[in-house]
This record gives C-alpha cells, structure tokens and sequence, in this order.
C-alpha cells in the first residue's frame, strides 16, 4: 500500500529537473519532469522519488493536518 504525503518545495533546479521537497523535516530530492514547471512554496505528492502531481496549497496543508492526527494517535506495533 502506497500512502501519500504532500511534500512542500524548498528548492528548485530547472536545468535537471529536479526539486527537493520537505515533508514534516525529511528532505528528499525528486525529479519533476512529469508535473512541469514547480515553483518555491508549492507542493508536490511524489512516488519512487518522481513528482506525479502538483496540489493545492490549501488541500496540502488539510492533508498534512490529517497525517500529524494520524501520527498522533499511532501507537508503535500496535
């Protein structure tokens, strides 16, 4: 099962490509061909480290509220 994680846009390489993205601290870089131009500040969900859609400002942020309430609640191995 594939969950996703909006990850906002922290830097940005248009030359490769590429963009690094910031998911609750965890920065991964990711490429970016697939969603065209990314931008400072926005977000993207991302799959085996390739951007497959951009999302809206405010429905990233509702999405990462839902994921902190989550990880709140988890309790490990249960």
């Amino acid at each position: 099962m594939c969950l996703g994680i909006p990850g906002l846009v922290v830097e940005v390489d248009p030359e490769t490509n590429t963009a690094v993205t910031d998911v609750f601290g965890v920065r991964r870089k990711v490429n970016t061909l697939l969603v065209g131009e990314v931008k400072l500040g926005e977000y993207l969900m991302v799959h085996t480290g390739f951007a497959i859609e951009k999302v809206d400002v405010e429905e990233a942020q509702e999405r990462l509220k839902l994921w902190k309430e989550i990880l709140a609640d988890a309790q490990p191995g249960a």
